[in-house]
């Protein structure tokens, strides 16, 4: 039995959990409302905020644990990609627990996370025992639709520290289509959840934008956000009205673009690979269109499909402390001179 705290502070949210291996006991969450008012994340808003977090979150993770810091078997943190500041924080923070606790460094991938989050066990309804917190696990081999605000993948999971990209954007990432789609319309940051929300006022087809047609397993996004900008743009110079008398409409055509672009190259790997058990992860696994247009393939053709609980889409550190449990068993741990990285590949440290 191995208890693991992880250590989340790669953006805006700074948060700490605790797992006795795979069950979570904690996890605590602080967010940051100042970037709103911005449009964005202000990198040196956001680390400041982090060092006013990540003592009082760390403490009532373990409280809430009921574990003290002597306890811990293994720290496990964020060490990239994100914004530089912000992983400092926690990177910082992990090392001097480390040498007071007396216990081992693990540097974690933040993107491995969310894949892994779908291995995070929760306490049953019963209040005996434990269950997987996505209502089931994937069993091995899988396909993997990583999206967020900076990645859009396509992974092929082979066991729970393996992985190989099949397919990824070649510019922008779908969260960023979703937040500049919804800059356009007007609605406050971030955008995507607007989006989602307003796109179950409208009707999907009634306006549709470029698809692009990019080669094998890849994605490209930006020529979607120039359609719509150069869309909005021909509508207002005729009615200066069009986006307010259309607003859900045209935010359900985003979506639905959107939407078809990540699903039709899911349909092509699952063809290409014969894995037919596929995942989401990441922020816009969040989305309600996306999740019940995968319930609908999956019907269709007859895939699995494993959709993370909403509360692990975001940004967390049970999901950090789940690689961390992995990467404990396996004893890969990292030195008090490891650093932060801001990008980083999928399989770097892995």
């Amino acid at each position: 039995m191995a208890y693991i705290l992880g250590i989340e502070s790669s953006c805006d949210d700074t948060s700490a959990a605790v797992l006795r291996d795979t069950l979570l006991l904690s996890n605590v969450m602080a967010s940051q409302e100042v970037h709103g008012k911005y449009g964005g994340v202000v990198p040196e808003l956001a680390s400041r905020a982090h060092q006013q977090h990540i003592v009082p979150v760390v403490s009532q993770a373990l409280e809430i644990a009921g574990i003290r810091p002597s306890d811990i078997d293994a720290i496990a943190f964020t060490q990239g990609p994100g914004l530089l500041g912000s992983l400092l924080v926690g990177t910082s923070f992990a090392k001097g627990l480390s040498l007071a606790a007396g216990a081992p460094l693990i540097r974690v991938n933040h993107l491995v996370g969310h894949i892994l989050s779908h291995f995070i066990d929760v306490r049953s309804s019963s209040g005996e025992g434990a269950q997987p917190a996505s209502g089931k696990k994937p069993d091995f081999p899988f396909l993997c639709l990583l999206v967020s605000g900076g990645h859009t993948q396509i992974i092929k999971v082979d066991a729970p520290l393996s992985f190989s990209i099949l397919g990824q954007t070649i510019d922008d990432a779908v969260g960023e289509a979703f937040d500049k789609g919804a800059k356009l319309l007007g609605l406050e940051y971030p955008g995507g959840p607007h989006i989602d929300r307003l796109s179950q006022q409208g009707d999907p087809g009634m306006y549709s934008f470029a698809r692009p047609h990019i080669k094998d397993l890849d994605f490209s996004f930006s020529g979607v956000k120039t359609s719509f900008l150069y869309f909005l743009r021909d509508k207002q110079s005729e009615d200066p009205g069009f986006i307010d008398k259309n607003k859900a409409h045209l935010a359900a055509g985003l979506q639905h673009t959107l939407i078809d672009i990540l699903v039709d190259k899911v349909v092509k790997a699952v063809r290409q690979t014969g894995i037919n058990r596929v995942a989401l992860a990441g922020g816009v696994s969040a989305n309600s269109g996306l999740r019940e247009r995968m319930m609908r393939e999956s019907k269709k053709r007859h895939w699995d499909v494993f959709l993370p609980p909403l509360s692990f889409t975001t940004d967390n550190a049970a999901m950090i402390a789940i690689v961390g449990y992995y990467k404990y068993l396996d004893g890969r741990y990292a030195g008090l001179d490891i650093a932060p990285v801001t990008r980083s590949s999928l399989m770097t440290g892995e």
